[in-house]
């Protein structure tokens, strides 16, 4: 196992919720970046985020590691749940809202 996929699997397995993204929530760098963002905000989750550019090994080997091309990337509880488009569409169906429930994810506070 190489050292950033270490590395991004004791982040995705040492938080409930991470989002591997562009830039930070303060400061998105891209639209699906602040997109992803700003549906975590709207459900109330606390959740750690991780800027893929300020790291370039976690941002090429984190599309590795979820076999996913894009970021950026949602992990709960150690699983990969997609991108922001499939963000926004669990968000408007109501399912990232009964997922985060089902694993019993901390509201932000």
């Amino acid at each position: 196992m190489s050292d950033a996929h270490q590395r991004i699997s004791d982040i995705v397995h040492g938080n409930d919720v991470v989002l591997f993204m562009k830039g930070t929530p303060l400061f998105p760098q891209c639209g699906f970046s602040s997109k992803a963002v700003q549906i975590l905000d709207h459900c109330n989750v606390a959740y750690k985020s991780f800027d893929v550019l300020q790291d370039m090994e976690v941002r090429q080997g984190i599309k590795a590691y979820s076999d996913w091309p894009t970021i950026p990337q949602l992990y709960v509880k150690g699983e990969f749940v997609g991108g922001s488009d499939i963000m926004t569409e669990m968000f408007e169906a109501g399912e990232l809202q009964e997922l985060l429930a089902e694993k019993h994810v901390t509201a932000a506070g």
